[in-house]
C-alpha cells in the first residue's frame, strides 16, 4: 500500500466522532479568526449540540456547510451566536439568593455614597429588574448604577423593553414572595396588549451594553457582579480567564454572587475571597 493509499483508508476509517470533533474545532476557530467571538473554550457538548439545532434549522447536512454560511451570511451568523447565548432566566430566580441579598449584602451597600453593581450575562433582563426592585425596596435604587451586559443584541433589547410574557408573571410573584418582597408585585408594572411592562423608573439607572466576558475586558469597578448560571457552560479553562477578569473588577470588600451550581471552589481565585453563603454562592473579596 503506498502512501496516498493508506491516507486514504484512514480518512475513510477514522471514527464519525474524530471528524465532528475536528468540524467543531474549525467552526469555532473561523468565528474566532473572522469575526472576533470567542466560543472555544464553551463546555464540548454544550456547544456542539448548539451547532446542531442551528445546522438543522437551516437545512444543512454538516457543520463545514454551517460554517461556510456563517462565513458568507451575516443573518446565520447572528442566529448562530444567538444559539450561543444562554437565555434561560427568570424573575427573582433561585429566590432564597434574592433573600439572602436583601440579609446579608444590602447592610453592607449601605456604607457606600453609591454603588456600582455589574449583572454579567444578563440574558434578557429578568434578574437585572429583580435586583432593581430589591434595591428599590431597601432604598439603594437611586444611588445605583447598574450594568447589564450580554453577548446576544436582541436579548438585551429585551431587556431594555422590559416587556415580558403575562403568563409568567404567576410564577414571579412566588418568586418575589419567597425572596422577602414587600409590596404587591403588580405594583412594579402594568399590563398591555403586548404583555406586562415594567415601570420605567426600575430601569432609569441601569446600562445595558454587549460585553463578551471572554474577549473584552474589565471596564469599571464594582461593589457587587452577579454571574449566576453562565459559567456552568465554560471549561475549566474559561472559567479561571473570567474568574481573573471578575476579580480584577471588584473593589475590596466587593460581592460576587454566582449560580446555585457554579463555586469559586478548586480556583485560584479562591483564597481571595471569603464566604459570606456558601449555600447560596455569595462571596466577599479580601484580597
Amino acid at each position: 500500500m503506498n502512501n496516498s493509499q493508506g491516507n486514504l483508508y484512514l480518512h475513510q476509517n477514522s471514527p464519525k466522532n474524530d471528524l465532528e470533533e475536528l468540524e467543531v474545532k474549525l467552526l469555532l476557530q473561523g468565528l474566532f479568526e473572522w469575526c472576533g467571538y470567542d466560543f472555544r473554550n464553551y463546555a464540548y457538548e454544550s456547544i456542539k449540540r448548539r451547532i446542531w439545532h442551528r445546522v438543522h434549522s437551516e437545512n444543512l447536512r454538516t457543520i463545514t456547510e454551517l460554517l461556510n454560511k456563517v462565513l458568507h451570511d451575516p443573518q446565520v451568523l447572528q442566529r448562530l451566536v444567538g444559539d450561543f447565548s444562554i437565555n434561560v432566566t427568570e424573575m427573582f430566580r433561585d429566590p432564597l439568593f434574592f433573600l439572602n441579598f436583601r440579609e446579608k449584602i444590602v447592610p453592607l451597600l449601605y456604607t457606600y455614597p453609591s454603588i456600582r453593581i455589574w449583572h454579567a450575562g444578563c440574558s434578557t433582563g429578568e434578574e437585572v429588574y429583580s435586583m432593581a426592585i430589591l434595591l428599590h425596596e431597601a432604598g439603594l435604587l437611586a444611588k445605583t448604577k447598574i450594568y447589564a451586559t450580554d453577548i446576544n443584541a436582541n436579548a438585551l433589547s429585551t431587556a431594555k423593553n422590559g416587556l415580558f410574557p403575562l403568563d409568567n408573571m404567576k410564577k414571579y410573584t412566588n418568586n418575589y414572595l419567597q425572596a422577602g418582597g414587600e409590596r404587591a408585585f403588580s405594583d412594579y408594572y402594568n399590563v398591555t396588549n403586548y404583555g406586562v411592562k415594567f415601570h420605567s423608573f426600575l430601569s432609569k439607572n441601569v446600562v445595558f451594553t454587549q460585553h463578551n466576558l471572554v474577549t473584552d475586558r474589565s471596564f469599571n469597578e464594582f461593589h457587587v457582579i452577579l454571574c449566576r448560571n453562565v459559567l456552568i457552560y465554560f471549561n475549566k479553562i474559561l472559567q479561571k480567564k473570567v474568574h481573573e477578569l471578575f476579580h480584577e473588577s471588584l473593589c475590596m470588600f466587593g460581592v460576587l454572587g454566582l449560580g446555585d451550581k457554579e463555586t469559586i471552589s478548586y480556583m485560584e481565585v479562591t483564597d481571595f475571597y471569603k464566604e459570606i453563603s456558601s449555600k447560596h454562592k455569595l462571596y466577599q473579596k479580601i484580597k
